[in-house]
């Protein structure tokens, strides 16, 4: 079994790391999905087009890659950690989505939604500060 400081190490790369990449993928998909334009049509053809323009660029595949990251870190941490720390934890993520999103998707956001931002970032601070793991392995 691994230390206490070591899992606690590990614990907060990964979480740091689902936080990151999650939020990421989804900007990088989102962004890519709307460069192919809306679907305006449900015939095959214009399907298969949409599907074909959605695809085809770098940033969907590089949103792909950002999400089987985050997922990959998700699983592990969750398969040590507790979920009641896991969960909390990785709310952070609602900050990076909201610099993302201004970032890279050019969108505005508004004095509210980064108080609530700042709410949920307090509320990360203080599960922050609790152990990763309560239960005990048997």
């Amino acid at each position: 079994m691994k230390a206490p400081s070591q899992l606690h190490l590990k614990t907060y790369i990964l979480v740091a790391i689902v936080i990151l990449f999650g939020p990421l993928g989804n900007v990088l998909v989102g962004k890519g999905v709307k460069s192919a334009g809306e679907l305006n049509s449900w015939a095959p053809a214009a399907v298969f087009n949409f599907f074909w323009h959605a695809f085809t660029p770098p940033t969907i595949w590089l949103g792909i890659a950002s999400l089987l990251t985050f997922f990959v870190a998700y699983m592990l941490v969750l398969s040590w950690a507790d979920y009641s720390f896991v969960q909390p934890a990785t709310s952070a993520s609602y900050a990076v989505v909201a610099i993302l999103s201004v970032f890279l998707l050019h969108e505005i956001v508004k004095p509210t939604q980064w108080a609530g931002v700042a709410i949920i970032c307090l509320g990360v601070f203080i599960v922050g500060n609790t152990s990763p793991r309560t239960t005990n392995r048997d």
